[in-house]
């Protein structure tokens, strides 16, 4: 039942996610400045849908008949993202949230292909919403921003 490639894939996807709402909710914390009431709510809602997916993706790996990585250590062994910066003024916080979301986007369509290769149709849709869901977030976290702030986004 269970395909090598797809499952080591949503194990990685999974502790991205994880590391994701972690930091998103970190960020939710400790945000201060002008644009504080936006970004504490953006990063709520952002954080809780994280949550959500993050046993959604755990709940794959048991249907494929894998047990699902559960801790920081074999998380911080697995992801590709980096933790929170402690210090991070807003705008610091927005860019890090954005370049996260869209490099789990990246991360995604990688795993994607695995699974249309392995012919797992449900793996595949998931990791399609996934993808819809990490480029939207982007978007609201790019256009939170002011225009000179985006120009900084790819700096």
């Amino acid at each position: 039942m269970s395909n090598k490639p797809v499952t080591d894939a949503l194990k990685a996807i999974l502790a991205d996610t994880y590391t994701l709402q972690l930091k998103t909710q970190n960020y939710h914390w400790n945000v201060e400045g002008p644009l504080f009431h936006s970004l504490h709510v953006m990063f709520e809602e952002q954080y809780n849908e994280l949550f959500g997916a993050v046993d959604t993706l755990a709940e794959r790996l048991r249907a494929l008949g894998e047990k699902a990585p559960g801790s920081y250590s074999e998380f911080a062994k697995l992801t590709k993202l980096k933790e929170a910066k402690g210090d991070a003024d807003d705008f610091e916080m927005v860019k890090d949230l954005y370049l996260s979301n869209q490099q789990l986007s990246e991360h995604l369509k990688k795993a994607l292909e695995k699974a249309e290769k392995a012919e797992d149709a449900s793996t595949a849709d998931l990791f399609t919403q996934r993808i819809t869901v990490h480029d939207k977030a982007a978007w609201m976290l790019r256009a939170t921003l002011a225009p000179e702030q985006r120009k900084k986004l790819a700096a």
